[in-house]
């Protein structure tokens, strides 16, 4: 009689253990797995789009376009290259050429057909 109580209890207290075993790793993967979700939309998705749209823009350049560069070189697109743009600074028409990386800004306004639209 006294070895099928101790029998139960034993049984009872590694149910309990492993349930208990259960839990606990449940509450060590759930907040790291929120975190790592947390992380991917504050940090990589945002920084993903950034470097989508700059890519974008890069590769939409034409001549004429004042642009920006990195250094803070304001001045009009003469020609464009595979990787590099002459870009002309100033009224001494100065000629830089410069890698398309290093441009920041195109301050051209393109109309592209997509976002005209034609009200009657």
């Amino acid at each position: 009689m006294y070895t099928d109580i101790v029998k139960l209890m034993t049984q009872t207290t590694s149910d309990a253990a492993g349930t208990a075993g259960w839990s606990s790793i449940l509450l060590t993967v759930v907040p790291l797995a929120l975190m790592i979700v947390i992380f991917y939309f504050l940090l990589i998705r945002p920084e993903k789009n950034r470097a989508k749209k700059e890519k974008q823009m890069r590769e939409s350049l034409q001549v004429a376009d004042e642009v920006v560069t990195i250094g803070g070189i304001i001045g009009r697109v003469l020609s464009i290259q595979e990787e590099t743009v002459v870009v002309e600074t100033g009224s001494d028409r100065n000629r830089i050429r410069v890698l398309k990386t290093a441009i920041a800004e195109n301050r051209t306004a393109h109309d592209d057909v997509e976002t005209v639209t034609i009200k009657k």
